[in-house]
């Protein structure tokens, strides 16, 4: 059978509950079609990149399925018709991770992620060990530019 990942954004205002509800009915179709839903990973309440039906927040939940294509294609119908849904996208895949996607992993096991500040000892503050000179001592080593263009003139 086609493997598929299909991302659902749902409403803001609706509970957790009501998305893992949502989630379940959904898997419904896909079960009912013949398939069956490898993984589920809830994303949480995320912000958008920009407004979707005046919300700037949703519900982000991700679905790894092993289902014919008949079945996948009822649940984008209902999906399409259920009014907590903002939008939804279905990718058929040729294998199914499955570790956990990228954005349930931890900043620091992304590849590119962040590193812990104690980590990094190449990034260390200068200590109060170097030497700095004072503005006094600075001139007192190099003689002022008009003395030195007054001495090479007259060498």
């Amino acid at each position: 059978m086609p493997l598929y990942e299909t991302v659902i954004i749902a409403r803001q205002d609706i509970s957790t509950q009501q998305v893992e509800t949502l989630t379940e009915h959904m898997s419904g179709f896909i079960t009912s079609g013949g398939g069956e839903v490898a993984k589920v990973e809830n994303w949480g309440l995320r912000n958008l990149a920009y407004k979707i039906k005046k919300n700037r927040k949703g519900h982000y939940v991700l679905l790894n399925i092993d289902a014919p294509a008949p079945a996948v294609k009822e649940m984008e119908r209902n999906l399409s018709l259920h009014e907590d849904i903002l939008r939804h996208m279905t990718i058929k895949v040729e294998e199914l991770d499955p570790n956990d996607s990228v954005m349930l992993q931890s900043r620091s096991a992304r590849p590119g992620g962040r590193r812990d500040r104690d980590d990094d000892s190449d990034d260390k503050p200068a200590t109060a060990d170097t030497e700095t000179k004072t503005a006094d001592e600075k001139s007192t080593d190099e003689p002022a530019t008009a003395e030195k263009a007054t001495a090479e003139g007259d060498a």
